[in-house]
């Protein structure tokens, strides 16, 4: 049975290490896949229709770009690697869009930076990471 990692993805230095913690722990034994998601959520809701999907396309492509690249560095015979990024079209946190694609692909454990790209920093836990943490159905290991 092939045991499901999923990392949550922003760009951010946290969540690049994320992607090979789950590398480091897919090596540990046999039949892993680590799944590398996005949800990226384009502006707030008092932005233009047109803009904010714009946006979204912008960053969805550069997001798609980068996380290829790290599939091609951490896929190897014995770990498969996926990648998705999705764009939020509702206001909805990020996490809440992690943790639908974790259930929806039987993830076992989730792998998340404590803080993103978020312009406010939290002395704790990020927006995103927070709302995984909450709503998870699964283990979710918070990168630090």
């Amino acid at each position: 049975m092939t045991k499901r990692i999923l990392v949550a993805y922003d760009g951010s230095d946290l969540s690049r290490e994320a992607v090979w913690e789950a590398r480091n722990q897919a090596c540990e034994t046999s039949n892993r896949e680590i799944h590398i998601v996005s949800v990226v959520k384009p502006t707030g809701p008092a932005t233009n229709a047109a803009v904010s999907h714009s946006i979204g396309d912008e960053m969805a492509e550069k997001l798609s770009s980068e996380m290829d690249e790290l599939k091609e560095q951490v896929a190897s015979s014995d770990v498969g690697v996926i990648t998705e990024v999705i764009i939020n079209k509702v206001q909805e946190n990020p996490g809440i869009g992690i943790c639908k694609y974790a259930e929806e692909q039987a993830v076992d454990l989730i792998i998340v930076g404590n803080r993103g790209l978020g312009k406010v920093k939290k002395m704790l836990l990020g927006s995103v990471s927070n709302n995984v943490v909450q709503h998870a159905t699964c283990p979710v290991l918070v990168m630090k």
